[in-house]
């Protein structure tokens, strides 16, 4: 009874053996289906991030036009001023002296021109007479015309002085807004002085400057139509603005300027866009990021999960006529989103593996079903392939 009870074990074990290997064979001879996407073209927008420095469209240096102490400071740092207000007042009190200085010398040159007017009068009708030679009336009138020229010297000395006196009230030259005041009450402070008193932004509108390498630039104004570089710029898209909070700007800017030349340094050439700024949420000396747009018309693009990468080349699975798969070099011109616009590799009417690329060979065959590409792409992340 041992001997027949150690018989039929190990037969039992050896038929549910054949039996399990026979439905795995079985099971792999099957063909695995994998989603398929078939290639097509279309518009697609990407955009490309540049660091950008932000300034309002006018931004002045104040300075004193006149030497002297500062007396007051009429405005405070971050202060929204109005064209013409009053910022720094000078003390004046040598101005004053100087200008009363000036008057009286007016009074002097004035006393000085009418002897002198006097004095010809007094001598014509003695020439007249042949009392006295012509040439002391020629002197008289030389006398004359001196003192009228030292009286005019007088008053343009004095408006130079009163204008003085004027210009030690410091004024803001435009709308805007207060920077850093560098001076305090009682600074000497001069048209030399080499720091300026302070800033006053005009930020109701602002620039933001941003460059683009010399190859960009090229491939950037090569799409655009017109003849000279200011009709491309006129061509170009409206830039997005992303603030230093990560924030996207709510006003969209238009790019209007660009620099003439290439620095040699940096092999970059700097653009301008210009922002509207009604809330005065950006500041002068801010800092964000320019999206510029890049627009494909009739493009192929198909989803970067949809390739995979060998020795430092880009790759997708093509299916052939009988459902096999054959490895297809592409060349990914720009990456939108999560898709990969393809410039040569792929015609339309291809059909690609759309998931998967990481668990199959080239060669292998497959049972493929269409899928739409945007299902593969809402679906999935490229980070599993």
């Amino acid at each position: 009874m041992t001997k027949l009870i150690r018989f039929i074990i190990p037969a039992i074990a050896s038929i549910a053996f054949i039996s399990c290997g026979g439905e795995n064979q079985q099971q792999g001879s099957g063909v695995p289906e994998y989603p398929v996407i078939e290639v097509s073209t279309g518009n697609y927008t990407g955009f490309q991030d540049y660091p950008a420095k932000i300034e309002g469209i006018q931004n002045i240096q104040i300075r004193a036009k006149v030497s002297g102490y500062i007396a007051e400071i009429l405005v405070d740092e971050g202060e929204t001023v109005k064209s013409g207000q009053a910022l720094f007042q000078l003390e004046t009190a040598s101005l004053s002296q100087d200008a009363e200085a000036a008057k009286s010398t007016i009074e002097t040159a004035k006393a000085q021109v009418e002897a002198a007017q006097l004095e010809v009068e007094k001598l014509e009708p003695l020439v007249k007479k042949e009392v006295i030679s012509e040439m002391q009336l020629a002197t008289a009138k030389a006398d004359l015309n001196s003192a009228k020229a030292q009286l005019k010297q007088a008053k343009s000395n004095y408006q130079s002085i009163t204008a003085n006196v004027g210009y030690a009230k410091i004024i803001s030259p435009v709308d805007g807004v207060v920077g850093k005041i560098n001076m305090r009450e009682g600074s000497l402070v001069g048209p030399t002085t080499s720091q300026a008193l302070t800033t006053v932004a005009n930020i109701s509108r602002v620039y933001a400057y941003f460059s683009l390498n010399e190859r960009e630039f090229l491939d950037l104004t090569k799409k655009l139509e017109g003849t000279n570089l200011m009709d491309k710029l006129a061509q170009m898209p409206k830039v997005k603005l992303q603030l230093a909070d990560g924030s996207d700007y709510e006003h969209k800017g238009t790019i209007d300027a660009s620099t003439g030349n290439i620095d040699p340094e940096t092999g970059s050439i700097q653009l301008r866009a210009i922002f509207e700024n009604p809330n005065r949420i950006l500041r002068n000396g801010s800092s964000g990021i320019i999206s510029l747009p890049r627009e494909y018309k009739d493009a192929i693009a198909i989803p970067a999960l949809s390739t995979f990468e060998r020795q430092g080349k880009r790759l997708t699975y093509l299916i052939n006529g009988g459902d096999s798969l054959r490895s297809r070099p592409i060349e990914v011109q720009d990456e939108v989103g999560k898709y990969f616009i393809i410039s040569r590799g792929l015609k339309e009417g291809d059909r690609i593996l759309a998931k998967g690329v990481g668990k199959v060979r080239s060669g292998a065959q497959i049972k493929p079903k269409i899928v739409p590409m945007d299902s593969i792409v809402n679906s999935f992340s490229t980070v599993f392939k």
